[in-house]
């Protein structure tokens, strides 16, 4: 019986030190345990680490400097240049009113090129005192009395039997040769070559107008056809007061204008 109390009473004091140390742990509510900042599983650690250092989707990279295929563009232009430059037809001739007034005389010096013939490239030939020129395959063409434009024509016409569409070209070096002559009383005599086609009032000042020594009323000009000359008559005050304008002819080359 004494062996008996001394059991329960041992059973007794031990399950009072049990619940006096449960006293001392603090209460953890539910809510803590259920919370992962609280309480967390060395997979959530894991899955927590992946997470963090996973690599950020990149983004896609736009560049923006990258030149547009515009109209302005460098590239684009150049190539439009060299394929503009690449010839393919004739080239085009732009006629000047100059080219079909100025009519050729002996003395000029002309410069004849044919378009893809390298053995007629800039070509130099003199028209002949007879007004006639030579140039390979063409022969002798006469050349005075004719503007450029017309003598290109006849060129082309002789080279036709020889080349297929032969393009000619001149080109007017020196206009020597349409030279007209004023002597007598003007401040300035001598010879004047002109590029195109003047008068006789133009003439005359060119070589610096009258003294006031000259017969303004027995002017004459001198033109020379053939073996004969022939003799036109020019009333200076008449002209210039708007009267017989028929008289200030336009001048051949070589006309001599006399002023006594």
């Amino acid at each position: 019986m004494k062996h008996l109390f001394k059991t329960t009473l041992f059973f007794w004091v031990l399950s009072a030190t049990a619940h006096a140390e449960l006293k001392l742990v603090a209460p953890v509510s539910s809510a803590a345990i259920n919370s992962p900042a609280a309480v967390t599983s060395p997979a959530d650690k894991t899955k927590t680490v992946e997470t963090n250092t996973s690599p950020s989707t990149p983004s896609t990279f736009i560049p923006t400097n990258v030149a547009k295929p515009t109209d302005n563009n460098p590239i684009n232009s150049s190539i439009e240049k060299t394929a503009q430059s690449v010839p393919t037809a004739a080239p085009t001739k732009e006629v000047s009113h100059h080219v079909n007034s100025y009519l050729l005389a002996p003395g000029d010096m002309i410069e004849i090129s044919v378009w893809k013939e390298e053995d007629m490239q800039k070509v130099q030939t003199l028209v002949a005192p007879d007004g006639n020129i030579s140039f390979p395959l063409a022969g002798t063409i006469v050349a005075a009395g004719k503007p450029m434009l017309a003598l290109e024509e006849a060129i082309a016409t002789r080279l036709a039997d020889y080349i297929t569409d032969p393009v000619v070209n001149i080109k007017l070096l020196q206009s020597t040769g349409n030279s007209i002559f004023v002597i007598g009383k003007v401040n300035k005599p001598g010879q004047f070559p002109t590029n195109r086609r003047i008068d006789v009032l133009q003439a005359l000042s060119l070589a610096g107008g009258l003294t006031v020594f000259a017969d303004e009323d027995d002017i004459t000009i001198q033109r020379r056809v053939g073996n004969a000359i022939k003799v036109f008559p020019f009333e200076y005050d008449e002209v210039l007061e708007g009267d017989h304008l028929e008289q200030n002819i336009i001048l051949e080359p070589g006309d001599t204008v006399t002023v006594p």
